[in-house]
């Protein structure tokens, strides 16, 4: 006996529409804080009276488009580099086709969290996180290629300082062996303090194992402090099982990392760096001297 398969029945044109739709990513630009929203109602079209209110409603518009299986991401939208895009596209800012065009503009390009239900309490650290650490890594990338190159050698000074910042990153993570590392470099810039934190993971035997996007902001910032022989200094704190966690530090000193002693190192976390007033240490940590960070490598210091 034949076997007939059934028959197909054929997409609509409404179907097919539900179908392309559910495939276009969607954006969602969020004015995160206060003065941001303040600095919006300026616009006649933007129409909501209080920040609150408008997160709710924000939150409300992301759970729609999710509940509709649509990938969506949110961004930070930013009042003063909304109006620098209206200016330099010739459009009225005054006009939800204009924000629009903005936050089609700032997905392509700036840091943004993939909305997956979580609540925008949650959501808005992570985001705001990610802009702050782009915007250091934009910054610490921008001191090293104002530098130029070394008078005597004609080195590219940013770029040997870069090299030499992720070796000295590697021998880190290799002296500290096994364990979860946390490492948290601090440098003086020209008009800022930079700050940049990487999360490493080693086993015995093999190399760490890193976000490349952390490394690479870690290690652009290091070498700003490097080349600019900036103030600032190094923390490593690496935890693994049934042991108690370890400290480490160095301080930056003419573009090299200075040990710290275990005493340097104990005073500087346990000292209220606001009032100097003493803090408890923290249980289940031994705070270290910083170990020599040798590299083998010439002397390529400018």
């Amino acid at each position: 006996m034949a076997h007939t398969s059934p028959t197909k029945r054929p997409a609509t044109h409404a179907s097919m529409r539900r179908t392309l739709r559910r495939e276009v990513p969607s954006t969602v630009g969020i004015l995160a804080d206060e003065q941001d929203f303040r600095s919006m109602r300026r616009y006649r079209t933007f129409t909501f009276d209080d920040h609150p209110t408008y997160l709710r409603q924000a939150e409300q518009l992301l759970t729609s488009l999710a509940s509709r299986h649509l990938h969506t991401s949110v961004a930070l939208f930013d009042p003063d580099e909304f109006a620098e895009f209206c200016a330099e596209a010739g459009v009225d800012p005054d006009g939800a086709e204009s924000r629009s065009r903005f936050t089609a503009e700032i997905a392509g390009r700036g840091p943004a969290v993939l909305y997956t239900g979580q609540s925008l309490g949650s959501l808005l650290p992570e985001l705001i996180n990610k802009a702050v650490r782009q915007a250091t890594w934009e910054y610490a990338t921008m001191l090293l290629a104002e530098l130029g190159a070394c008078a005597d050698c004609g080195q590219d000074i940013g770029r040997s300082a870069f090299d030499r910042a992720s070796r000295i990153l590697m021998r880190l993570l290799e002296v500290a062996g096994p364990g979860s590392h946390h490492l948290v470099c601090s440098v003086s810039g020209p008009d800022e303090q930079l700050l940049a934190v990487l999360h490493a993971e080693a086993t015995a035997g093999s190399l760490a194992e890193l976000d490349a996007s952390e490394g690479a902001e870690f290690v652009t910032v290091l070498a700003a402090g490097i080349a600019l022989e900036s103030a600032g200094g190094l923390v490593l704190r690496t935890s693994a099982p049934d042991t108690a966690d370890r400290l480490h530090g160095w301080r930056l000193s003419q573009g090299g990392l200075v040990p710290l002693t275990a005493g340097e190192v104990f005073n500087a976390y346990c000292t209220n760096a606001a009032t100097g007033a003493p803090v408890s240490p923290e249980p289940g940590v031994e705070y270290c001297a910083g170990f020599p960070v040798t590299t083998h490598e010439p002397d390529d210091h400018h």
